[in-house]
């Protein structure tokens, strides 16, 4: 078996360090050459939640010459036509792409090589991007989780559970859009609040205003989902929807009341996004809170919360705000 990681950044420089430890040859493949560079001649080195260096194979895209079994993909989905049309001609025939990114990219990602052919993993656990061959686990280790699925019927996926096994706890999915929304739950709350506030996610949990403004977030995508017939799976064992969902002015009580102890393995995360801005790049916002708002535009929900989430993040990228916790204020005249 051949494998891959594509676009082996934060996440997938863990990934593929975890993956090399346990003896399995993976090529890892960035496009930032000191990246590269370094973890050529040292390795990939592990900090946060543990702490080790690992060698790996590294690569930049033109020095690609093989054909993979399995490509894990782990760019932003922002250039995923090209990327995706890119990967096609490196895959061998029976090979499959599994994306591991935010949002819903699978359907669009099949469009181009196929639902059979085409796999996702919804990622429970969190990294930090530091350059040169150095990436941050800031979840804990008993919470490296993967939620495994398909739209097709792809060959690969044994494989794919195979591979990440060697990390952590693989599951998998029979309802991966429901897996997929409750990744998506998650990250519209916290991983667009981290962007909003430039906090973690524990202190968007922790702090009062930003927690009133990530239950409504929360509420908005378990409504949508109900009225798009999606039944979103459980976190971890948890059945979120059931926690977060609320109906009286008791259950939004014990709903606030559990945000923060939800977030305690993850309180360290901030968002990919929020480094992404800090880096100077455009980010994922349109494909995580604006997919919610998308689907609520679609099947009749409201989704005020998302949309403005939205709103604020592409603020911040136009230089119109900074990442603040003060931002929390532009949500005001929604409650």
């Amino acid at each position: 078996m051949k494998y891959a990681i594509y676009g082996a950044g934060a996440l997938g420089t863990v990934l593929g360090a975890y993956v090399a430890r346990a003896g399995v040859d993976i090529d890892l493949i960035n496009r930032n050459e000191k990246h590269v560079a370094a973890l050529k001649k040292d390795g990939a080195k592990i900090i946060g939640k543990v702490n080790f260096t690992q060698k790996v194979n590294a690569l930049l895209p033109s020095e690609m010459t093989e054909k993979y079994d399995v490509i894990v993909l782990m760019t932003k989905q922002r250039d995923n036509a090209a990327t995706v049309t890119f990967l096609k001609d490196y895959l061998k025939e029976d090979g499959a792409i599994c994306t591991c990114q935010n949002g819903l990219p699978e359907p669009k990602i099949a469009e181009i090589i196929g639902a059979d052919r085409t796999l996702g993993c919804a990622i429970a656990w969190g990294a930090t991007f530091h350059g040169e061959g150095v990436s941050e686990l800031t979840s804990q280790p008993d919470a490296l989780t993967f939620s495994l699925g398909q739209i097709g019927h792809c060959a690969r996926l044994k494989d794919v559970e195979k591979l990440f096994s060697l990390m952590g706890k693989v599951v998998i999915e029979n309802n991966f859009m429901g897996a997929r929304w409750s990744k998506l739950l998650i990250n519209s709350a916290f991983s667009g609040l981290s962007t909003v506030t430039g906090g973690t996610f524990g202190e968007v949990a922790k702090k009062k205003p930003s927690r009133k403004v990530a239950q409504r977030i929360i509420k908005e995508c378990i409504d949508v989902a109900k009225a798009a017939g999606i039944v979103i799976e459980p976190v971890q064992g948890h059945k979120i929807d059931k926690l977060f969902d609320y109906n009286n002015p008791f259950k939004k009580a014990v709903s606030f009341a559990l945000i923060p102890v939800a977030m305690k393995k993850h309180s360290s995360l901030i968002s990919s996004m929020l480094q992404d801005l800090r880096n100077g790049k455009k980010c994922e916002i349109d494909f995580i809170n604006g997919v919610v708002v998308e689907y609520g535009a679609k099947y009749g929900v409201k989704t005020p919360f998302n949309a403005r989430t939205v709103e604020i993040v592409h603020g911040i990228e136009d230089g119109k705000y900074k990442p603040s916790f003060d931002n929390i204020a532009l949500y005001k005249e929604l409650f």
